[in-house]
Parts: C-alpha cells; structure tokens; sequence
C-alpha cells in the first residue's frame, strides 16, 4: 500500500510548526512498511488532484491568506471542491480551514471571498482566542484532542456540515456555541496548531485510516508504541481537566 500526499502552500502557510503534522503522518505510515510521497505545491503551481489521496493544509495569518486569493481562484479552488466531493481526504488547521469556507469577513469589513468547498463562513474579530485547549472528537467515543489555537476569526457552520466535537476546554470555531472543526465526507477541519496529530496519534491514525479505506476499500493499521505521544497527551489533557 501507498498514500500519496499532496502538502498545499507548504511555503506560506505553516504557522507554529504545522508542517510537523506531515512529518508524522509520513512517520506512522513508514512504521507500518506503507509507502508515502509528499509532493508541496505553492503559489503559481498547478494541482491534479486526482494524483493524490491526502491533502494537508496548514495556518497563515489573515494576510498571507489573501495573498492566495488570486492564486486559488486560478484552477486550484476547483480542483480541492473536486477532491473533497470524491472522497478524498482532506486535514485542514486554521486558516486552511477559513480557506475551505465560503468567505472571511475581516473585523474592519474587509470581505476575503475563499473556495466554497466547504459551507462555512468565517467573521473576525478585535479579541484573539489563544491558548492551549482540548475537545472531543465525536467519531471516537471518550477521546480527547487537545492542542493549541490563535484566531481571531470565528467560524461558523452551514447544516450541511458536522463539528468535529465539542469543546471542553478554551474556544474552538467561535467561542460562543461550543464547537470545534468541521467534518464533511473525508474532511477534517480544525484550528489547532500544536502541531496537531504527533499529540494526537488516535487521531492521526484515524484520518490515516479515511485515506487508506477510500484508495483501497479495506485497510488495517498496526499498533504502535504511543508511550512518548500519549504521555505528552495525557500530560495537557490533565493540565486543561484541572484548570
């Protein structure tokens, strides 16, 4: 088995290490002999998306995520709304997760118009919302995600789209209804940095899993010694329990 992995805006969008969730995707993968090939592709880069079964797409600040606007509505913007109505799998962090909204409407009213593949729409605000934080994750009873946001953006979704849980600890999309991310077919959306999954191996394996099952119908993975990363878990999610 293989997973090939296309990284979006590797260059522009990688804001607190976010690029350490490919690194540990690729780690796990390897670990259990499945091959893998990450391909980055940036600013004036085409996409085939069908060369691909995982997309990662990390954080940037407000700015640089306008500098895409141009470059997404030049074909790529109808190749990820193409990928993620097939199945593909997608994991977006925070302002890769804004980029798969509708639009981003600045706190002063500056309107960012985005992708659309995802019905979603983000407004943002004077107040940050940073910190360590911790939610559940709904397709994986009694586990807990924590990681680190900073967004002043708050994010809001459409009926067609499910959170990925509920916040226990810190914001989540908005601060105000108690929701984290965002899940559409194969899309996991998220604002947490952290970097997220080497903290989470539950978690990584499972999006891992998504990819797999939809190249292939039918896939297992094997156990690995998750001693150093459940102990960094576990570690946070106590801090976060007793604040």
């Amino acid at each position: 088995m293989e997973l090939r992995i296309c990284h979006l805006y590797p260059d522009v969008l990688n804001l607190y290490g976010d690029r350490g969730n490919i690194l540990c995707m690729t780690r796990r993968l390897q670990l259990r002999g499945i091959e893998v090939e990450t391909t980055g592709v940036s600013v004036g880069e085409k996409i085939d998306a069908s060369q691909y079964d995982l997309f990662f797409i990390g954080g940037g600040q407000d700015f640089e995520q306008e500098v895409l606007l141009e470059d997404l509505a030049g074909g790529k913007t109808a190749e990820i709304k193409s990928a993620i109505e097939d199945g593909k799998t997608f994991l977006a962090i925070c302002g890769g997760y804004q980029m798969l909204g509708h639009y981003y409407k600045t706190w002063d009213g500056q309107m960012c118009d985005f992708t659309g593949a995802l019905d979603l729409y983000t407004e943002g605000s004077k107040t940050r919302m940073i910190g360590n934080y911790m939610f559940s994750f709904d397709e994986l009873p009694g586990e807990r995600i924590v990681g680190f946001e900073n967004h002043s953006g708050k994010t809001y979704l459409g009926p067609a789209l499910q959170p990925m849980g509920t916040v226990l600890a810190g914001y989540g999309n908005n601060g105000e209804d108690g929701t984290e991310g965002a899940r559409y077919k194969n899309v996991f959306a998220t604002y947490s940095h952290g970097c997220l999954l080497p903290k989470n191996p539950h978690l990584c394996d499972h999006i891992l899993l998504a990819a797999l099952k939809r190249k292939y119908g039918e896939a297992e993975l094997s156990p690995l010694d998750d001693s150093f990363e459940l102990a960094a878990h576990d570690y946070m999610m106590n801090r976060l329990s007793q604040a």
